[in-house]
């Protein structure tokens, strides 16, 4: 049904016209058509329904719509039966013959599709019925599941483009400067810098042309927040960065993302094309006279790039690295212009703030931190994926409740947020409220939300070692206290987990995180000193133990370990010594087994194999000794497979 929109008038229609078609009562399908699903088989899913469906002779009868992402990934395909909104996990294409003759022709819920409570053992039969969704407030991500990616009227059904109507027919500049203000929105990419003062910066200066920036470059490992708006959602994002233009003076705008993100370039350059059709992008947007054009731009994949001004000096064409910050980019950044950067996420809660109001986006979230916020939550937690809760929301709430707790039952320890420039939070900061302020006083930060839980297994020297390797393999090398201090930091820290610590290395970490949060060219070269900074302010004792003791508390660290088979819980099944992969373990059927330690490569391999806990796992103790042959021979043997 295209049609060019000449005015807001024409957008309304249009709509009217949308819904006035759309039958809410079709039975309809909406399968998840994400990265994630897709790599758990959606396509073939999709593949199947038309099959199926056209097999049955319900062609036209039952409409299948690809969405994106809703973030429980670990549990997908995910599909939602519509009108019933019936919510089926884990779907495979030998189940949609089912689906289709039960659910869409007899209207019956196929039980064993459904989520199952593990608390409770009951199903969940609509998507907010899930204990992961239930608690959480998804103003972006609602959509993901309602709209079509590839399909502007979908967007436009569901209020798309109004704010943008709303803005260049009845606002001003200022005024839509003013919603933003009262907002009390801030950056979500990082350092949580409020979006009003960086706009409005831009829109002071005096040169001219100015640009707007997308950034979806979101290196930190696990996170894909970013990358779910820009599959499922691709013109809020749009919509909200047009409005930004309009604000701030910009008739240009780059949309920079990751090499690594295909599917969300896509439907980006999709909606892109489609709008510009339409009318709502390009030459006199809407008949208002603003003009607005936008160009993508793939990135080289280096964590580095997503630093603002690294940034733009890649979309410039050349090597990815941060300028000094003397002089904000907001006034001379892209091309020596004043220049706006937000990430998707920032950019995608404009529209909903300029339709219901600035105090509206106000009054949800936290005093200082406004709105929700999109986390990714990974580690040791039973539930994970993307969660979008208000900000000052609790880290108990959100691991608890909404992730399920921790993996097999084991204690929770720490929670990694903000990605590999980030902090840990030990357990008795669990009640802490999520916002920008609370966390930077806890020596951490909110970054771009990526949250990682570690249990009692978990050892934080290591993890900070793992942390730090991250941030130097990605250091663009233009600063010494980054690319020199890492270096050292890694070394050191390599040296503890390995026994060879020393009783000054604590102090010399320090040191060397200090220097770099004081002097390193960029934020990310700043913001490296979190890691170090926050499991030396919180897990000192394992530090210690691990220089004074040479032993893991965790029991981590190979180096550190060691393993031995107890003869007293000892069965004799040779299920340790089949699977061991350097055949370190001497034994037979009937014999207890003995592990030789010159031969051990401490894989754990025998651990995990052992069902009777017979292995041994031990750090910082002597060995016991081997038991005499003569008492090696136990009967009756237990077989362990």
């Amino acid at each position: 049904m295209q049609k060019l929109l000449n005015s807001p008038d024409d957008l309304e229609q249009l709509r009217r016209v949308l819904l006035a078609i759309t039958d809410l009562k079709k039975p309809a399908v909406a399968l998840c058509g994400s990265t994630g699903c897709e790599a758990l088989g959606a396509k073939e899913v999709i593949k199947a329904f038309k099959e199926e469906l056209k097999k049955q002779g319900l062609e036209g009868k039952v409409d299948i719509k690809e969405t994106g992402c809703l973030g429980f990934c670990e549990k997908g395909p995910r599909l939602i039966i519509h009108p019933e909104d019936i919510a089926y996990f884990r779907v495979q294409a030998s189940d949609v013959p089912e689906i289709v003759s039960r659910t869409l022709l007899n209207k019956e819920v196929i039980e064993r599709l459904l989520y199952i409570d593990p608390t409770t053992g009951l199903p969940a039969h609509h998507l907010f019925d899930v204990p992961f969704y239930k608690y959480q407030n998804r103003l972006l991500m609602d959509n993901n599941a309602k709209v079509d990616p590839k399909n502007i009227e979908d967007y436009i059904a569901l209020n798309g483009y109004k704010a943008l109507a709303k803005v260049l027919s009845q606002m001003t500049p200022d005024e839509v400067m003013t919603e933003i203000k009262k907002s009390g929105l801030r950056g979500r990419g990082g350092g949580g810098f409020p979006t009003f003062q960086k706009w409005e910066s831009t829109r002071r200066a005096s040169e001219t042309p100015k640009y707007v920036i997308i950034n979806c470059d979101e290196g930190d490992p696990g996170a894909f927040m970013n990358r779910a708006l820009m599959e499922g959602n691709p013109h809020c994002i749009l919509e909200g960065f047009l409005i930004g233009a309009y604000a701030v003076g910009s008739h240009e705008g780059f949309i920079y993302v990751r090499q690594e993100y295909p599917l969300a370039v896509e439907n980006m350059q999709d909606a892109i094309e489609q709008a510009t059709a339409y009318g709502l992008l390009g030459k006199n947007i809407l008949g208002s006279g603003f003009d607005f054009e936008v160009k993508i731009h793939w990135g080289a994949g280096a964590f580095v790039s997503g630093e603002s001004s690294a940034l733009m000096t890649a979309i410039e064409g050349r090597v990815g690295e941060p300028r000094p910050k003397y002089v904000h980019t907001s006034e001379r950044g892209l091309w020596d212009k004043p220049t706006v950067l937000n990430n998707v996420e920032t950019w995608a809660n404009v529209p909903l703030i300029i339709t219901n109001g600035g105090e509206w986006f106000a009054g949800i979230g936290s005093a200082g931190s406004k709105g929700t916020k999109i986390f990714a939550l990974a580690g040791k937690v039973n539930n994970t994926g993307l969660v979008e809760v208000p900000l000052g929301f609790t880290l108990r709430d959100i691991i608890f409740k909404i992730g399920g707790g921790i993996r097999n039952g084991k204690k929770f320890k720490a929670v990694q947020i903000g990605g590999p420039s980030g902090g840990m939070i030990p357990e008795q900061y669990l009640d802490v409220p999520v916002d920008f302020d609370e966390l930077k006083m806890l020596g951490a930060m909110m970054g771009s939300g990526g949250l990682i839980v570690m249990d009692n297994d978990t050892c934080m020297v290591d993890v900070a070692r793992y942390f730090v390797n991250f941030l130097c393999e990605e250091s663009c090398g233009k600063c010494v206290p980054c690319r020199e201090g890492l270096k050292q930091a890694r070394k050191i820290l390599t040296d503890i987990i390995s026994g060879k610590g020393e009783e000054n290395d604590i102090e010399k970490l320090r040191q060397i995180a200090e220097a770099s949060n004081a002097a390193a060219l960029c934020a990310l070269g700043q913001t490296s000193a979190n890691p170090l900074l926050t499991t030396l302010r919180y897990f000192a004792y394992e530090y210690e133990a691990h220089i004074k003791e040479k032993r893991c508390p965790a029991l981590s660290c190979k180096p550190l370990i060691t393993f031995y088979v107890d003869p007293a819980k000892c069965n004799a099944c040779t299920l340790c010594s089949r699977n061991c992969p350097v055949a370190a373990i001497d034994g037979a059927v009937g014999k207890i087994h003995i592990i030789d330690q010159d031969k051990c490569i401490k894989c754990g391999t025998c651990f995990e194999a052992c069902r009777f806990k017979a292995i041994q796992k031990i750090s910082g103790q002597p060995v016991p000794l081997p038991i005499p042959e003569e008492q090696r021979v136990r009967k009756p043997v237990k077989r362990g497979n």
